[in-house]
Formats: C-alpha cells, structure tokens, sequence
C-alpha cells in the first residue's frame, strides 16, 4: 500500500504543483467553457484527459513505445493553443456544441502523458508492483485534475451568476491569456 501512496503523490503532484503550470493552463482550457452546474460534462471530459494519459504512459512505461523528450515537451504547450483557439471561436456552450471537447480532451492526454513517461518509466519499472504504482499515480492525477476543475467552474459560475460577467467574455479573456502563455512556451520549446 505504500507503493500505492507514493505513486498517488506523484500523480497528485504531477497537476498540483508549481512546475505543473502547461498541464494547469490546458485544463483551465477545457474548463474554462464550463459552469459548475455542467460538472458531470465535466467529469467525463477529464476522465478522458486521464485516460488518454494513462494508455501512453502505460504503454511508455512497459517500454511499448517511446517519444523524444524534446519534442514531447514542444508539443504540450501546442495543444493547449490550439484548445484555446477552438474555444476563441466557440459561440455556443450547449453539450452538443462543445462535444470536440472530450476528443480533444483524450487526444491530448495522450500527448500530456508523454511528457511525463520518460521520468516516471524509470521509477515504475525498478518497482516490483508496476501495476499498482501505475494505479495509484493515476487515482492521484484524476484527483488533482479534480481539485483544479472544481476551482476552475467554482470561479467561473461565481463570475458568470454573482458578477455577471458575460460567459462568452470569461471564455474569450480565459482563453486569450491560456493562448498567450502556452504561446510563449511552445516558442521557447522548439526543438531545433
């Protein structure tokens, strides 16, 4: 069960934590579209981010495939500006207008779990339990994902039903400033 706890910290971590910022600003990107009110859409939309993530680190970890670091950590920041730009362009947020969401969701995730595959191989594949760190890093990754969601559409409703804040403008400035930072960091990234 240690091996367990370990792992769920890691996974935990892995969104939480100051260094974790590209994978903050590509769920502020899904969420930002989203009112508390829509959390079981939401729920569904971050379950497929983790599982996405969770075949290629899977698949990383049991050494099935592998992808340069250099161009995993380029690519990153790349889906979250092209999340951003679909939700510059977004006009409606009705389920079925915003369904590209959860394929983009899945897509990049599995992206998102390259780029922490290469680091956490290591770790898993010296354990005995590969199975349950995997599990736990996973369970600890949904969770914060969670965390970040729910503080995300808490913030929006609070804007959108207390404020009054137009929710087309909370998504355009939400999504212009997660547009300009992961800019910044897919141009810093370039691999040649």
């Amino acid at each position: 069960m240690s091996d367990f706890g370990f792992y769920f910290k890691l996974g935990w971590e892995h969104i939480i934590s100051v260094g974790a910022l590209d994978h903050q600003l590509f769920i502020l990107a899904l969420a930002a579209i989203y009112l508390l009110q829509d959390w079981k859409q939401v729920l569904i939309l971050v379950t497929a981010f983790t599982i996405g993530h969770s075949i290629t680190l899977a698949l990383s970890v049991f050494d099935i495939i592998r992808f340069s670091a250099k161009w995993v950590e380029f690519l990153i920041p790349c889906t979250i500006v092209f999340t951003a730009i679909i939700n510059l362009f977004q006009k409606s947020f009705t389920p079925r207008s915003v369904r590209i969401n959860y394929f983009l969701a899945l897509f990049f995730g599995l992206v998102h779990g390259m780029g922490f595959a290469n680091s956490i191989r290591f770790m898993l594949a010296s354990d005995q339990s590969i199975g349950w760190g995997l599990f736990g890093f996973n369970i600890g990754l949904e969770v914060g994902q969670i965390a970040v969601v729910l503080s995300i559409l808490l913030f929006s409703t609070i804007l959108i039903m207390l404020f009054k804040v137009n929710r087309r403008d909370w998504v355009i400035f939400a999504s212009a400033g997660v547009f300009g930072l992961a800019l910044k960091m897919a141009l810093e990234r370039i691999p040649w």
